[in-house]
């Protein structure tokens, strides 16, 4: 596999041919894109995640060195040799194509034979470009238009009609919680006040209470009068 860097685009490079991997490996990563090469189409299927048990190596004495679950990287591009052993580059397009999660990913062919039938059938079956070998910077170039469209599909994305549903009981639970707690706080805000005001009154009650049981001056002063 081809060294992975930081950068704005990922594109996955299928060619069975090490030459051509590392010709498109260079060129990718000097438009600054992160690169990840495999040399078929089935370890191709198996890095995006789309491989299944019964698919046939093309060499089943070889393990495979390509990571068996990645279906949490973002890939925004493969291009792919259309003449490779076992599965085709045309064989490719047609499983991401299929698949409902990557169906929406660029494919692009390369090959070195310049048969119209050929490109004919591959951009039918949904590939964005054909380029024939070998692949120069300028064609490299037109993908990123290409997978731009896959960055601003992910980015524009909003929730459908039934994951607005889901959320709709959420929502409403939430708004009679809003709704609630206003009246919960003005019935200890008025709790609070009527306890003020008791205890108001009950302060006022016992200085009224202590000024009637406190005799007056003239009763004191008449008082005194009278002993004399």
């Amino acid at each position: 596999m081809g060294v992975v860097t930081e950068s704005q685009f990922h594109v996955l490079a299928v060619d069975d041919s090490l030459f051509d991997r590392k010709m498109i490996e260079r060129l990718l990563q000097k438009s600054s894109c992160q690169v990840t090469t495999v040399d078929s189409g089935s370890k191709a299927l198996e890095f995006l995640g789309l491989r299944e048990s019964n698919d046939e190596s093309e060499d089943p004495n070889v393990l495979s060195t390509s990571p068996v679950t990645h279906q949490e990287v973002e890939i925004n591009l493969i291009i792919t040799d259309y003449c490779m052993p076992g599965m085709t580059g045309y064989d490719l397009l047609k499983r991401v194509k299929e698949s409902a999660a990557f169906k929406s990913i660029p494919v692009v062919i390369m090959s070195s034979e310049n048969v119209p039938a050929r490109i004919s059938r591959c951009l039918e079956e949904g590939a964005e470009e054909f380029f024939l070998k070998p692949v120069k910077l300028a064609d490299v170039t037109k993908l990123k238009p290409h997978m731009m469209k896959t960055k601003l599909k992910k980015e524009t994305e909003k929730p459908g009609k039934e994951e607005i549903a889901a959320l709709k009981p959420e929502i409403e639970e939430d708004s009679s919680v809003i709704e609630i707690l206003p009246l919960h706080q003005e019935l200890e805000s008025e709790q609070h006040e009527a306890m003020l005001s008791s205890n108001k009154r009950k302060a006022m009650e016992e200085v009224i209470s202590t000024d009637r049981s406190r005799p007056k001056y003239s009763e004191i002063t008449t008082s005194d009068q009278f002993f004399l």
